[in-house]
């Protein structure tokens, strides 16, 4: 069985095809990657450039893996359970994931369904993501244009968990950062079950952009100086490493001499603001107090100097970067934490992480005798 993950982000459009065998092994045979400037905080700025770049990436990826591509996963929207107004979605959103991942019966947590069980009071643990409408269809006529059949939409969070958390690091507990070119995004597992996902408009990008405005050069410049001299463990050498930079001005060729200290000054508060800005979305959701102690960051981001450490004090917690699945991929140049996200997509199974009892659930509720109320519990992107 082949299996095609798509990632449309605002730096890059990438697409990885696996074989899915019988039993439950991977090969990957292509992932293809391809920077794009169609897009501007998710916003299309040039549809028809953007298709026809897609277009080439699929071609190319039918190229390596010596397959036709004509089906991509695709989250599926759920039915609304109960036909209750609460599970209503406004006309703005699109319900993108929509999960039970804990039920509470009498006071005791149950991860698995309590059907068979008798009690007073159920609590289910509802959990759903939305996008704005008008992000969804823009994406979607993306797809329907290359007439490619969509079956699941795969959020980001859950996308790099699957191809970098372990099994244990999911039935333990963990927190999965992607530090993406223009969002970071976090996600909780616990006990096998994504739990919680959410992102946040600041990426590796900005980093870039402070350099570019904090020593007056080019943008390509101010990358170079990310990713070659920019650390976020000082030492004291830092500050007698001169390193020549171009300025922008209208002489050409003209130069400025900075040290790394001053490099490393413009990159340590805008990574401490974004892994700050994460920590809040959790302390809001009160999911700080789970207390999990492993965290494993992915992403473009992530292959910054000392980021590890530096996020070990923020989240109290063993941290470590995430690469795709060893066993997963055999060419050096894929294992790379930047492609996460599109492996993790063609890694989506709906048979696990869509729940089919949602819908029968409801039905068979009287007849196992639970009083009380059904309390949801939601959750918004």
């Amino acid at each position: 069985m082949i299996k095609v993950g798509l990632n449309i982000g605002n730096s890059k459009i990438s697409c990885a095809v696996l074989e899915a065998k019988e039993n439950q092994d991977f090969k990957l045979l292509s992932c293809e990657s391809y920077p794009t400037k169609t897009l501007k905080k998710n916003l299309i700025t040039n549809f028809d450039e953007l298709l026809n770049e897609i277009k080439f990436l699929i071609d190319e990826s039918e190229k390596k893996s010596q397959t036709e591509i004509n089906s991509i996963n695709e989250l599926d929207v759920k039915k609304a359970i109960n036909k209750s107004d609460f599970f209503a979605i406004s006309e703005d959103y699109h319900e993108l994931y929509n999960n039970i991942y804990a039920y509470i019966l009498d006071n005791n947590l149950l991860f698995n369904s309590p059907i068979g069980n008798y009690g007073q009071k159920l609590k289910i643990l509802f959990y759903k993501i939305l996008i704005p409408n008008k992000i969804f269809k823009s994406y979607k006529n993306i797809v329907n244009r290359l007439n490619i059949k969509v079956d699941n939409f795969v959020p980001v969070p859950l996308s790099s968990s699957l191809a970098v958390l372990s099994e244990d690091e999911k039935t333990i507990g963990s927190i999965c950062i992607d530090l993406g070119h223009s969002n970071t995004s976090v996600s909780i597992f616990e006990n096998n079950n994504f739990i919680y996902g959410d992102s946040v408009l600041v990426g590796s990008n900005n980093i870039t952009n402070d350099i570019a405005r904090g020593v007056s050069t080019t943008i390509d410049s101010a990358e170079r100086l990310k990713t070659l001299y920019s650390s976020l463990i000082s030492a004291p050498s830092d500050e007698y490493e001169i390193i020549e930079v171009p300025i922008i001005s209208g002489e050409n060729d003209k130069f400025v001499q900075i040290n790394r200290l001053k490099i490393n000054s413009i990159v340590k508060p805008r990574v401490e603001e974004t892994l700050e800005m994460i920590w809040q979305k959790l302390k809001q959701n009160n999911l700080h107090k789970k207390q999990i102690k492993n965290v494993v960051l992915t992403g473009g981001g992530s292959q910054l100097e000392g980021i590890s450490q530096y996020a070990e004090l923020i989240f109290s917690s063993n941290v470590r970067i995430g690469y795709p699945k060893e066993g997963l991929v055999s060419d050096e140049s894929m294992k790379n934490s930047s492609f996460a996200d599109v492996i993790g997509c063609s890694l989506f199974d709906p048979d696990i992480y869509l729940e089919k009892i949602i819908e029968k659930q409801g039905k068979k509720q009287k007849k196992q005798g639970f009083g009380g109320f059904f309390n949801w519990l939601d959750q918004y992107i």
